[in-house]
């Protein structure tokens, strides 16, 4: 299920006070239905000594979602300078952090090698040598190619740009080890909002085998295995959730038959973004205008800024109508926002109840990749953030852009260049 009823039960009784105090557009996120995410994913994997959770900060980069993660005891899974500052501001450091970047330039590794460094996931052979100081402890993002067959959103292995192929693998540990690094992990990432659990049993297993080559080959013994994220979520409600128990039985059988093997077995991290905090967000909107053309249209006050996912993967995300979620009367209609783009649309010929002007509109599954890929095209400017707390207060994380956030950029020393 989309949204679920737990969250829904708190929230849409107060919703029309949050508007009417915060106004609209908003996404608003539950710490309650984070908190217990969080402490089922740490259950089921209890059997696997070491596990730990790397929150995909890029899912929901708040400073305010990213401290809960800290406090649940995970670490931070960042790709870029602001990524690791605002975790190294809440207190992360060292090994609670994994820098995870593609194409990263100098200035990125020294600042993930600066304030204690970090777990240094390298996306390609050829970065070893552009690393300045080698960290004793250092990761490689590993893709299988032609050996796995990626799932529909993250596309085909081959074609990703990222990661050292099988074919370079043996030799990456190699050259790390040529640099002094005397501490290993291993990371991989070959699914997105995958709902199949046994695809994610075969990361775990195909993860451990290149350990085993890479130890049988150069002596390494990893310290961890980190298989990634892709933890789908079910946008709509006919789908079914991800079966996290039985995947998470069969892959702690992996490792410990890799122990019993071995004598030992690494520690397995993972890197979930979506499932930790997609379900536990959402989107209101107010609708502000009706047009009848071609379609039916109902106009909201938010736009592709807000959230783009419907006009980049065309995905679903379910919709309510506040006091309208048992109303027989309906229509089919397209919601749309206010941007000069045709693909402006939150979503497509659906059947939903007949929705008035002023009323709430909700967008489900928020809390991954919504505002955090927001944009400023058109001038659309990105809405404010709100928490809604286990003790039902609300709380304001982040502001909505202004007018003058948007001109800010303009206003800057001149800095006139004329070549020779």
């Amino acid at each position: 299920m989309p949204m679920s009823e737990s969250f829904k039960e708190r929230l849409f009784p107060v919703v029309e006070q949050l508007a009417e105090h915060y106004g609209t557009p908003f996404h608003i996120y539950d710490e309650v239905g984070i908190r217990e995410t969080g402490a089922k994913l740490k259950q089921v994997f209890s059997g696997i000594e070491g596990f730990r959770e790397y929150y995909a900060v890029k899912a929901l980069p708040n400073p305010k979602i990213l401290k809960l993660m800290f406090e649940m005891g995970f670490g931070a899974d960042c790709s870029s300078i602001p990524e690791l500052i605002m975790s190294r501001e809440l207190g992360a450091s060292g090994e609670d952090i994994m820098f995870t970047s593609n194409n990263t330039d100098p200035i990125e590794f020294a600042a993930a090698a600066a304030e204690g460094g970090c777990v240094l996931n390298l996306d390609d052979i050829s970065l070893i040598d552009k690393v300045p100081e080698f960290p004793e402890l250092v990761c490689f993002r590993y893709n299988p190619g032609p050996r796995r067959t990626g799932n529909v959103i993250i596309g085909n292995p081959v074609e990703a740009k990222y990661g050292v192929t099988h074919e370079q693998v043996v030799e990456a540990y190699r050259q790390a080890q040529a640099r002094g690094a005397k501490r290993f992990g291993l990371h991989t990432m070959v699914a997105s909002n995958e709902l199949d659990y046994t695809y994610m049993v075969e990361t775990a297993r195909m993860v451990l085998e290149i350990t085993e080559l890479v130890e049988a080959e150069l002596g390494i013994r990893f310290e961890f295995v980190n298989i990634g994220g892709g933890f789908g979520i079910p946008y709509q409600p006919e789908q079914a959730e991800l079966d996290i128990e039985t995947m998470a039985n069969e892959i702690t059988a992996q490792f410990d038959a890799f122990r019993e093997k071995h004598g030992y077995a690494p520690r397995m991290y993972m890197e979930s973004g979506r499932y930790m905090s997609g379900p536990h967000g959402c989107l209101v909107t107010t609708a502000i205008n009706q047009k009848d053309t071609y379609r039916k249209y109902v106009g909201v006050d938010a736009c592709m800024s807000s959230l783009m996912r419907p006009a980049l993967y065309e995905a679903y995300h379910h919709v309510d109508v506040i006091g309208k979620e048992e109303q027989s009367e309906t229509e089919v209609c397209d919601v749309v926002g206010s941007l000069c783009e045709n693909n402006d649309k939150f979503a497509v010929q659906r059947e939903l109840p007949k929705i008035a002007e002023g009323d709430l509109v909700v967008m489900h599954d928020t809390g991954a990749h919504g505002h955090a890929m927001g944009f400023q095209y058109n001038g659309r400017l990105r809405p404010k953030e709100l928490l809604l707390r286990s003790d039902g207060s609300v709380e304001l994380i982040r502001r909505e852009e202004t007018v003058d956030d948007y001109f800010a950029t303009l206003k800057f020393d001149e800095n006139t260049f004329v070549p020779k």
